[in-house]
């Protein structure tokens, strides 16, 4: 059973900066293609962020780019997120997902999700 536990989340002002961070047990994670999606309020869920298993190769949705970055650490079992220069509209729910396509960006391509952890970034 492959689990994931998102951590970091939190409240920040426009302008701010958070980490987050997500582990993944029971399974193989240099198998996975990682990625991190958000959903805010009344929304779909939406790409944010992909990384390939080997970590050489990265893709953003178009509004973080340049903000964000992703990044993983295979000796750790672990992904993340750095968030720069939040936006009250980057406000969501964020979830990180595993999947053995390639660089998928669309949810339904991810096996296993996290619970998910909030992001508020105030004005």
């Amino acid at each position: 059973q492959v689990q994931l536990v998102e951590s970091g989340g939190g409240l920040v002002q426009a302008g701010g900066s958070l980490g987050l961070s997500c582990a993944v047990s029971g399974g193989t994670f240099s198998s996975y293609d990682m990625g991190w999606f958000r959903q805010a309020p009344g929304k779909e869920r939406e790409f944010v962020a992909v990384i390939r298993r080997s970590g050489r190769a990265t893709s953003y949705e178009d509004s973080v780019m340049d903000r964000f970055t992703i990044s993983r650490d295979n000796g750790k079992n672990t992904v993340y997120l750095q968030m720069n220069r939040l936006k009250p509209e980057d406000t969501a729910v964020y979830y990180c997902a595993a999947s053995v396509a390639t660089m998928s960006t669309t949810p339904t391509m991810y096996q296993y999700w996290g619970q998910g952890t909030q992001v508020t970034v105030s004005s």
